[in-house]
């Protein structure tokens, strides 16, 4: 059966049976959508695949220290950003 690389609440690495349900990015430390178009866009040109990690759900990207994406999670990144500032 295949395994799937998926970065868990720690912000480690773990293996796991179901494929990751959001991309991000590990220097940027943000997640969105797999089918976000900016992260598509940088995928296109091949430099931003070496830094991605995938993540089950939103509350364990959150738990490792990423941030939504502006683009393609719009509220949550103003929900995130007003939390940042409050």
């Amino acid at each position: 059966m295949r395994t799937y690389a998926l970065i868990g609440p720690d912000g480690r690495p773990h293996q796991s049976r179901t494929p990751g349900a959001l991309g991000g990015h590990r220097r940027a430390k943000t997640y969105g959508r797999l089918d976000c178009p900016t992260a598509l866009r940088w995928v296109a040109k091949g430099t931003y695949v070496q830094h991605r990690v995938f993540f089950a759900d939103e509350d364990a990207a959150i738990a490792a220290g990423y941030r939504p994406c502006a683009r393609c999670l719009p509220g949550a990144y103003n929900e995130w950003r007003a939390a940042r500032q409050g």
